[in-house]
């Protein structure tokens, strides 16, 4: 292994436990899109530049832009029970 391959392995491990760690569904979907760069670092640095492609669009852009909506939405149904309930 060269020191490149360890220093990606470790930044997809850290970026993985900062996922875990985030406190709220924001600040989690923020970091999730962040570990996804990390993890197509990986796939570059293994030289799997298909696969590193493809984790580009789906975890860095797709997934995390899926999450914001369904937050959004969730919130919007809260706000909209809470203005029920007040009348």
């Amino acid at each position: 292994m060269t020191v490149l391959q360890i220093a990606a392995l470790a930044a997809v491990a850290i970026g993985g436990t900062a996922v875990v760690v985030a406190p709220n569904p924001l600040k989690q979907t923020l970091v999730l899109s962040v570990y996804g760069m990390s993890l197509t670092a990986l796939f570059f640095v293994f030289q799997a530049p298909d696969v590193a492609l493809s984790e580009i669009v789906i975890s860095t852009v797709g997934l995390p832009v899926m999450i914001l909506l369904a937050l959004r939405k969730v919130r919007q149904n809260e706000r909209q029970g809470e203005r029920e309930e007040e009348q």
